[in-house]
């Protein structure tokens, strides 16, 4: 069976991109990385890529009159490289219905939050604002909404007395790093199958 030819769209510094790379050097993930894209140029993920020896390019932003166009770019690159599925770490844009029915189910984010709960840009601030005693991430499929697509994983991170949103967010981290490979190695298997909101695993 064809490996899945990953796309991963990143933002910012790459770790859970990096994370995913090297799941896949232990043969933790039966896929390979086609091709990163980030977009803006310092994105510290690029360099990521690049050391691995993963195609990697800049689509910025800001070069694009109107969001269609940047997406358009982006499913472009993507098609070229010939990829499967679109793994989002730490994309910080929102994707419109163009891009997500182009790849539809076919598409992954993880969340630094236990969705539904506190969705959007400002998850640890969010958390520690309301005053929950546990947090987390979540891995999901991307629909055409904001962080509210069927829920593939999970993991719980509990919230300390003196947290600070960077405290937090380290310890969240961690578990992305653990959690996001073993969601897309369940998708590289064919583990997972969606019924409405509910994602089933199939052992």
């Amino acid at each position: 069976m064809a490996k899945e030819r990953l796309g991963v769209l990143c933002s910012g510094r790459g770790t859970d991109l990096q994370s995913i790379i090297d799941a896949i050097g232990r043969g933790e993930v039966a896929g390979e990385i086609a091709v990163v894209l980030a977009d803006r140029e310092g994105a510290y993920a690029l360099t990521r890529a690049r050391e691995a020896g993963i195609p990697a390019a800049c689509i910025d932003r800001k070069a694009y009159e109107r969001r269609e166009l940047f997406e358009e770019a982006l499913i472009a690159a993507l098609e070229e490289a010939g990829v499967t599925l679109v793994v989002l770490a730490g994309f910080m844009r929102i994707l419109t219905p163009l891009f997500v029915r182009h790849f539809t189910g076919r598409i992954l984010n993880i969340h630094p939050a236990l969705l539904p709960s506190f969705p959007g840009a400002h998850a640890h601030r969010d958390v520690l604002a309301y005053g929950v005693k546990v947090s987390g991430c979540t891995v999901h499929f991307v629909d055409e909404g904001t962080d509210s697509g069927p829920i593939i994983l999970q993991a719980a991170v509990p919230v300390l007395d003196g947290d600070t949103e960077e405290t937090l967010g380290a310890r969240v981290l961690e578990q992305e790093h653990i959690l996001y490979p073993k969601a897309i190695q369940l998708y590289c298997e064919g583990k997972l199958r969606v019924e409405g909101r509910h994602v089933r695993i199939i052992e």
